[in-house]
């Protein structure tokens, strides 16, 4: 297996498939990047080199006690980005991935990206506040702490209906598909699980995305009951200069994982790489 070394010395596993112009992809809370699989296969039958990589606390990665935030996030992509010294980059980021490669273009600029692509993404921030009424109360992120602390094994198995639209009616989400969600989850270390939930509910990432000055595709499910678009995307579209942004209507947050939404993100990925 294929690791990079963290500032920390932490070991971040990572997979990298295929030849060509490179794209990289971070995965959401509280999966690894076996999640992109289905999108990796499709961009190396198109001509492209993938990255992805099991963030720190989960997966294959190595488990630390500390560095549980977007700051260390960030720099663990770096990491990667520079042990295979990777340029004009497209970087992928679903969810805590999406504010993860935010907070990398905030603090390393875009010398070696030349497009982005934000899907369920948390910025600019989820918290409500008085600055940002639309978010999410802190009682919705303790549930989740409580979640992770008492009975994480059921508390996957339960969020796996809300993340991918299963308890919406007409739902085609398989239970195979269910049953990975919590599989992939059950890798994740409860420390770094529960850290993450601080992590990508309370770091405010505006400033980041006022520095994007590469072409930018934003998507999000107007049924995201994870990360609502109302806090995310409606804002990170208005704050991103070169923005593209699609609205799927119906779409849960994980929707790159449901027949009925996947196929149409794998073609608005695949067009605008090439584009």
């Amino acid at each position: 297996m294929a690791f990079a070394a963290a500032k920390d010395g932490t070991q971040i596993y990572f997979k990298d498939w295929g030849s060509g112009p490179p794209v990289v992809f971070s995965h959401g809370w509280p999966l690894i990047a076996d999640a992109w699989d289905p999108q990796l296969k499709l961009m190396v039958d198109n001509g492209f080199r993938v990255v992805a990589h099991d963030r720190r606390g989960g997966g294959r990665s190595g488990q630390p006690w500390k560095g549980n935030d977007l700051d260390t996030y960030a720099e663990d992509l770096a990491s990667v980005i520079e042990t295979l010294d990777l340029r004009d980059v497209i970087l992928v980021g679903h969810s805590t991935g999406g504010g993860e490669v935010t907070r990398y273009i905030g603090r390393h600029g875009s010398s070696r990206v030349t497009k982005a692509v934000l899907l369920g993404a948390i910025p600019p921030l989820m918290l409500k506040t008085e600055e940002n009424p639309q978010g999410l109360p802190i009682d919705v992120f303790d549930e989740l702490r409580k979640g992770v602390l008492t009975d994480r094994s059921q508390f996957y198995k339960d969020l796996s209906a809300p993340f991918y639209g299963a308890n919406r009616e007409g739902s085609t989400v398989s239970q195979g598909t269910r049953d990975e969600f919590w599989l992939w989850s059950m890798t994740v270390g409860i420390m770094g699980a529960h850290d993450c939930i601080k992590a990508f509910s309370e770091t405010d990432l505006t400033e980041d995305l006022k520095k994007f000055d590469i072409p930018t595709l934003i998507i999000h499910g107007d049924d995201d009951q994870i990360v609502p678009i109302v806090a995310s995307a409606n804002k990170s579209s208005q704050l991103v200069k070169d923005v593209t942004f699609k609205v799927y209507p119906g779409a849960p947050h994980g929707l790159s994982m449901v027949p009925e939404f996947a196929g149409r993100f794998n073609a608005d990925l695949l067009e605008f790489a090439r584009g």
